[in-house]
């Protein structure tokens, strides 16, 4: 998972719920947000219920700021951004968010609990969403009080699908029409496996591609990446006086918040050392933040050194998530689409 959110921190809490649910791409219950949030260190609080704290929040701002608020309340307890257009679900009339007394049981999305259904009980058959929905909560796999979650669990199945295949990606899960849903693990053989196959040979040679590029055209290619991530202001800096620095530029949260960054991009194939990360920090200037994009990996040291709490954070990414990131903005591939026809009924009359 890439690091770059680490290098966030200090965010007011509301921002932190944008940055978690952006990074999730599907609706999250107000327990797991605060969950993601405080696994990355995204915003600071000494209070003791900050469950509680972050429902408070997010419900207050969608009755106040009604659509203008950044999120939607797509269930109650459970939540999105107003900008993936989900349905809406309103909480009951009078009715207050339960405080949390304690850290609260570990709970699964609807996708990852759609996955886990079908692995211990699909028998390697696909099931149709309303009995994967039913024995996820009968297992107790997620919470929801929406009146259906049916639907949601569906929907959010087909979207991630969709997100996998714009990456280059294999999908976890296939339709099999009908409402059935099966597991791409299982195919071993067919279109699919055979799709997979060519492209995960596409990212590979994506990432020898780049790992051979001359150092301007990396760079160059680093900085067309940024903006495409919406970055602004991106420039690539002087080879002579960059400091370390290749790229600045500042990545741009919900159209308001700006973050300065500097970025150092390593076109290695060693794994990139903590000496690096510090020497990044030194050279950040004034209320920006560091960012090392490497072709390579990180060292465990390196991942160490960039979450030093007591230090400006530097986010990391190494190649893998290039490859996926770039992939996914549609730089250095191009995609090619088949109609694929399958039997439906035929009514004989």
């Amino acid at each position: 998972m890439s690091n770059i959110g680490r290098g966030e921190r200090n965010m007011n809490s509301l921002d932190a719920v944008e940055k978690v649910l952006s990074d999730a791409g599907e609706p999250l219950h107000y327990e797991e947000i605060t969950k993601r949030i405080l696994k990355q260190r995204l915003w600071k609080t000494e209070g003791k219920t900050p469950w509680a704290t972050i429902s408070a929040r997010l419900s207050t701002d969608v009755k106040k700021n009604g659509a203008k608020s950044r999120f939607q309340r797509t269930a109650p307890g459970m939540y999105g951004l107003r900008s993936w257009g989900l349905p809406e679900r309103p909480e009951k009339p009078g009715a207050k968010p339960k405080k949390a007394k304690s850290a609260p049981a570990e709970r699964l999305s609807f996708t990852d609990a759609t996955e886990r259904v079908l692995d211990k009980l699909g028998g390697k058959q696909p099931m149709h969403y309303r009995d994967i929905t039913a024995k996820a909560l009968d297992l107790d796999l997620v919470t929801t009080a929406g009146k259906t979650p049916e639907a949601t669990l569906y929907a959010q199945a087909i979207t991630e699908i969709q997100r996998k295949k714009k990456r280059g990606e294999r999908p976890r899960f296939v339709m099999h029409g009908k409402g059935y849903v099966g597991l791409s693990k299982w195919m071993a053989t067919g279109l699919a496996f055979q799709i997979e196959q060519h492209n995960q040979q596409v990212r590979k040679k994506l990432h020898q591609q780049i790992g051979k590029m001359e150092w301007a055209e990396f760079e160059e290619l680093i900085g067309m990446l940024l903006a495409k991530l919406g970055f602004e202001d991106v420039s690539v800096t002087s080879r002579s006086s960059d400091g370390g620095i290749d790229v600045r530029g500042t990545m741009v949260t919900g159209d308001v918040i700006g973050t300065r960054m500097a970025v150092q991009v390593k076109r290695w194939k060693k794994n990139v050392q903590a000496p690096t990360v510090q020497q990044v920090r030194g050279s950040l200037g004034s209320h920006e933040q560091g960012l090392i994009i490497t072709t390579s990996d990180f060292s465990k040291g390196a991942c160490t050194e960039a979450e030093r709490p007591d230090a400006t954070p530097v986010g990391l990414m190494n190649g893998e998530q290039l490859v996926k990131l770039l992939i996914e903005n549609d730089i250095g591939v191009s995609r090619t689409t088949y109609d694929l026809i399958e039997m439906g009924e035929v009514d004989s009359q």
